[in-house]
């Protein structure tokens, strides 16, 4: 709200001045990807039960997402538990990494975690969820069938829990039914129901104005070679419905042009500004 009121501040001093001859432009939407972590892993063979990937080492990124867009900002996914990473000096055949917090990231930007209006995950597994509790301020967006898995009994006795907890009593904004949910009623930004990999997992579309869409893919693919050879990991909550959101990200991203941003494939996600830049 301050933003708004400042904007229209600002618009009217000039108003008042004659220094406006043309109508204002909004501000433009603006997609930021932070550091939330990254993965080394000697054998990337979990990612496929067909043996494509047994005995190959592997480089995931972690990231989280911030949109901003005039009526609010959004974060997507909150990275890996700071108790989870790889202690310094410790060896492990997953080595989880990671040193920055998305608070020290946003006040790079002059805002911090109880300035953002919006939270979302693609879905609730731990590398996702590390820093939830963080937005427990924010509106949070998510799909009902991924709400109900998160607050199951038998999810509640998991280390797992503790990291998004404090969201049950975050006000919430529940999609039903697979349906598509645009965020800021201007089809800028749209949570897309891609089910499979979790029961409620989602995919992120965003509209960028020069750069143009963008689909953030959440697990979709971990690896650059699973898209193309439409591996589903055995832990998968359904294989079909993984094939079906393969079929159906793919369609997302050839109908509105759009750049795809796989989350764990660090060669997507370096090839977006370095953080503070963002995508425009």
């Amino acid at each position: 709200m301050n933003r708004v009121v400042a904007g229209l501040s600002a618009l009217a001093a000039l108003a008042a001045a004659g220094c406006m001859t043309t109508a204002p432009t909004a501000p433009a939407v603006k997609l930021y990807a932070l550091d939330c972590g990254s993965f080394d892993m000697q054998n990337t063979q979990m990612f496929s039960p067909n043996g494509e990937f047994n005995g190959k080492p592997g480089k995931l990124s972690d990231p989280c997402f911030l949109i901003r867009h005039p009526k609010g900002d959004l974060v997507w996914d909150a990275g890996i538990p700071f108790a989870m990473a790889t202690p310094a000096g410790r060896t492990s055949p997953i080595m989880m990494y990671r040193s920055k917090t998305i608070a020290e990231q946003l006040e790079q930007l002059g805002l911090a975690p109880a300035d953002i209006e919006y939270f979302s995950v693609s879905h609730s597994h731990y590398d996702h969820i590390g820093a939830a509790n963080v937005f427990a301020g924010s509106t949070w967006i998510v799909d009902a069938a991924e709400r109900d898995l998160m607050f199951r009994e038998s999810t509640r006795k998991t280390t797992n829990f503790g990291y998004y907890a404090q969201l049950e009593t975050a006000k919430t904004q529940l999609i039903e039914g697979g349906a598509d949910y645009d965020v800021f009623g201007d089809g800028s930004v749209t949570l897309i129901a891609a089910h499979g990999h979790t029961q409620g997992h989602r995919v992120l579309l965003v509209k960028l104005p020069d750069a143009g869409a963008v689909v953030i893919a959440g697990d979709m693919w971990h690896l650059a070679d699973s898209q193309r050879l439409r591996t589903v990991p055995a832990n998968n909550f359904s294989k079909e419905e993984t094939l079906a959101s393969m079929d159906k990200v793919e369609a997302l991203v050839r109908d509105n042009k759009a750049r795809l941003v796989r989350q764990h494939v660090p060669e997507d996600i370096a090839a977006l500004p370095a953080f503070p830049a963002g995508l425009e």
